[in-house]
């Protein structure tokens, strides 16, 4: 792609071939190196926000008094003659923590990305010698009912009194979705976003259905992402007043 004054336009990919044609430089790449790190943008951006898409949307369609306190935060904010802005996303209080107990029950990685011990330590009393792959059972940790109430049930409310405290960051070890300290996912911050618009303009704009006679499936598809056995199927309607909006989001 080139500007008008013909100067040349990099997107990441040339940027990445760049680097691959330069093997000079100190911070040349091999195209294995480019093939992982297009491997992980893939992984690790991509299929983690639409998958955990599949499951708000699911856990919503099976909690339609959920799904209507979630539609009448977005009239509040946004308005009917109105479609979903960035600067709307800090005001959808309720979505966030619907967001969050998606990730509680649903979390994206449910064993995290693997550790691997420098030294030999005791943690809680067990020794972990150096040089071994430590797993970390996030999906065991957000079901304890030594920690939560009832933690089967989705229940977002349980993020309201509290949301600084039980962010995605990772501070409070009893609810870290991303990972936490110095190895926790470097794109918290895009995830976040993207999850809260794909959901907060999904809802806004149309009203959503099963087909006659189908049935939510929550079954699970174990692996490095915990994605949905069978995707949802989901009828859409258009929600808005002004019909003109759909075509500016186009």
């Amino acid at each position: 792609m080139k500007k008008e004054t013909g100067e040349q336009k990099s997107d990441v990919l040339q940027m990445l071939l760049d680097l691959h044609k330069n093997q000079d430089s100190p911070s040349s790449l091999t195209m294995n190196q480019i093939k992982g790190i297009l491997v992980n943008i893939v992984v690790a951006g991509t299929d983690t926000t639409s998958g955990s898409t599949e499951w708000a949307m699911s856990k919503l369609m099976q909690h339609s008094e959920i799904m209507e306190k979630v539609k009448k935060e977005l009239n509040d904010v946004i308005g009917v003659n109105n479609t979903v802005e960035e600067f709307h996303l800090p005001n959808l209080r309720y979505l966030n923590s619907v967001i969050k107990e998606t990730f509680r029950l649903h979390p994206v990685l449910p064993l995290l990305v693997p550790r691997c011990s420098a030294r030999s330590l005791t943690v809680g009393g067990c020794t972990i010698p150096k040089g071994s792959r430590v797993l970390l059972n996030m999906w065991s940790i957000h079901l304890d009912p030594n920690i939560w109430d009832n933690p089967m049930k989705f229940q977002p409310e349980r993020f309201l009194n509290e949301p600084e405290k039980l962010d995605f960051r990772g501070n409070d070890f009893q609810y870290v979705p991303f990972g936490s300290g110095r190895r926790k996912c470097l794109g918290i911050n895009l995830g976040e976003k993207m999850l809260s618009f794909i959901l907060a303009s999904l809802l806004h704009s149309f009203e959503w259905k099963l087909p006659q006679g189908e049935k939510v499936d929550l079954s699970g598809k174990f692996g490095i992402i915990m994605g949905k056995k069978n995707p949802p199927h989901l009828i859409p309607t258009p929600r808005l007043t002004n019909l003109e909006l759909y075509k500016r989001q186009l």
